[in-house]
């Protein structure tokens, strides 16, 4: 049954009436069949278990990598610039196909295409140890990655449309278990290796059997589709309509479309040289390979409880300058103490590199406010997200070609924390009181 007869069936019906006459209710429907009934509580349970394991999965192949990079270096004979552009991948595959996600979703369907993006997870993660060098090995990422990129666009979609009513409770969930699979495979990818047999492809390839856990109840998700009693609709890409003689891609003339851009940008290169090259900077400073794993889940898992204070936090205030300046300072912090004392220090390190990751968030809440209509939110999330991650496709290849050139870690990190000055700037530039409506004529 369709999306709208099954809203015709549900909805009660009115008797005809003579023209000006008040309609009236006609009989309620009698009780839904008791397959319906059992479909529509078993269903919306397999959606959130559905989206939970995604979520589990749209970092592992990142986080796990970094834990054991100088093993798959070593392996694969891979140099320190070879592996800067393997860092850089994330960057790239969720600038380029992030793009085709919504478009993918209109034509077969949100749930269609992240069933398809888990499957392509699953057999990157499980092909990538086993490729047999290295072009094989960041070809299997790549599509692994590919995977993540539509799965992460996609998944709010796919909370609003099973869970209209409880959007706030399952982006939370959701938010969470992203995080868990993040800190989680930090933490565990060396430990779970040795407790194999010491073998790196074994540890990598471990994660995949997470993904083809995920498959199978997207697959049942799809199946049903149409066929339960809360599945509706809901537009991706709403149009945009413009003020008389102003196109409707003017968002490119919105200085805060484009500090924002930056802002993401800067705050994705931060996040991604932290996943791929901070356990690989803790393990040269003599800690061991699996505290550095920790440390790395500790700097991730910051983003769980955070996540949910920052935007709270953020929508009390008209500027949220402040609050991006606060978050870079942290960094700045954090990373002179890897310059200085990277052993000593390492746990507080961590902490402070946590907390300025947390400008994610941050960029996600302000995309929200320096918009008035939902169409304009669309627009400068798509803009901001997209131009946001192809600036920050340069910055782990520079870490690794830097690290490979000198042979230590005290350039790459000046770079790292020299990056957060502007970072902050432009968090600041962002944060200002002000519409992307106003500064284009878009109309709400």
């Amino acid at each position: 049954m369709s999306d709208e007869s099954a809203a015709r069936t549900a909805a009660p019906a009115a008797v005809r009436t003579p023209s000006g006459a008040r309609p009236v209710p006609g009989p309620v429907d009698p009780a839904p069949p008791a397959s319906a009934a059992s479909r529509s509580v078993w269903f919306p349970r397999l959606v959130m278990v559905a989206v939970v394991l995604a979520a589990l999965n749209l970092r592992p192949a990142i986080t796990g990598l970094g834990a054991l990079l100088e093993e798959v270096r070593a392996g694969l004979g891979m140099s320190g610039a070879v592996a800067g552009v393997l860092t850089s991948v994330p960057a790239v595959t969720f600038a380029v196909f992030g793009i085709a996600a919504p478009r993918l979703a209109r034509r077969h369907g949100p749930a269609a295409v992240v069933c398809a993006g888990m499957a392509a997870i699953a057999a990157g993660l499980l092909i990538r140890p086993y490729a047999g060098g290295t072009p094989g090995f960041v070809a299997a990422t790549a599509l692994a990655l590919i995977g993540i990129a539509v799965s992460n666009v996609l998944m709010p979609v796919i909370v609003k449309r099973y869970f209209p009513d409880r959007v706030g409770t399952m982006t939370g969930l959701y938010s969470m278990s992203l995080a868990i699979g993040t800190s989680v495979a930090a933490a565990a990818t060396v430990p779970l290796t040795g407790a194999l047999g010491g073998e790196w492809r074994t540890g990598l390839g471990l994660w995949g059997l997470l993904a083809v856990a995920a498959v199978l109840p997207w697959v049942l998700v799809v199946r049903s589709r149409g066929r339960h009693p809360g599945t509706r609709p809901v537009s991706a890409a709403p149009e945009v309509t413009a003020a008389p003689g102003r196109p409707a891609g003017s968002i490119v003339r919105s200085p805060t479309a484009w500090a924002l851009a930056g802002f993401f940008g800067l705050q994705a290169t931060g996040a991604y040289i932290t996943m791929g090259w901070l356990p690989q900077i803790f393990r040269d400073a003599g800690v061991p390979a699996s505290t550095a794993g920790v440390l790395l889940a500790v700097t991730m898992v910051m983003g769980v409880p955070l996540a949910f204070v920052i935007p709270r936090l953020a929508a009390r205030f008209r500027t949220q300058g402040p609050i991006a300046a606060v978050l870079g300072l942290s960094g700045l912090a954090g990373y002179t103490g890897l310059l200085l004392a990277p052993a000593e220090g390492a746990w507080a390190w961590a902490l402070l590199l946590g907390l300025s990751n947390c400008a994610f968030p941050l960029a996600l809440t302000m995309i929200g406010m320096r918009s008035r209509s939902a169409a304009g939110t669309v627009r400068l999330s798509a803009f901001a997200q997209s131009t946001g991650y192809l600036i920050s496709i340069p910055g782990p290849l520079l870490v690794g070609v830097l690290y490979e050139h000198t042979g230590s870690w005290g350039l790459p990190v000046a770079l790292m924390a020299g990056l957060l000055v502007p970072q902050i700037v432009l968090g600041t530039l962002a944060g200002r009181d002000r519409t992307i409506e106003d500064e284009t004529g878009m109309r709400d």
